[in-house]
């Protein structure tokens, strides 16, 4: 299930990523004003990303802060690429997470997204 999709400007590639609220309510903050989140990147990798609440007037405006910078680096992001947050329900593990790089493609002269492959290798 989608949590979000976004394409990125220039403060999600270089500062913090900002996403829909409708995005919130895939998340629990257990009261807390964040969450680390443990999302699987295409790789395989685990990942710890760090979700902020932050209050935008009379509702909360959700960020993602530490460990995304880092994922934009590896995956070479940039200004007008996608990422898209996944939820993945199981029975015996809980939820868990899933998050994809994608960089639009032109093809035969239409349109598509396409993944993106990580950049740097470890």
């Amino acid at each position: 299930m989608e949590v979000f999709s976004k394409e990125l400007k220039a403060t999600d590639v270089g500062v913090k990523l900002s996403f829909p609220t409708h995005g919130l309510e895939h998340l629990d903050f257990a009261g807390n004003n964040s969450v680390d989140l443990r999302v699987k990147d295409s790789f395989g990798e685990l990942r710890v990303i760090r979700c902020w609440k932050r209050k935008n007037g009379d509702h909360d405006k959700p960020v993602l802060s530490s460990g995304w910078l880092k994922f934009v680096a590896d995956y070479g992001l940039r200004v007008g690429d996608k990422v898209v947050l996944l939820r993945e329900d199981d029975h015996s593990l809980g939820s868990q997470f899933r998050i994809e790089a994608r960089r639009k493609i032109v093809l035969l002269g239409g349109e598509a997204w396409g993944e993106v492959t990580r950049a740097t290798n470890y």
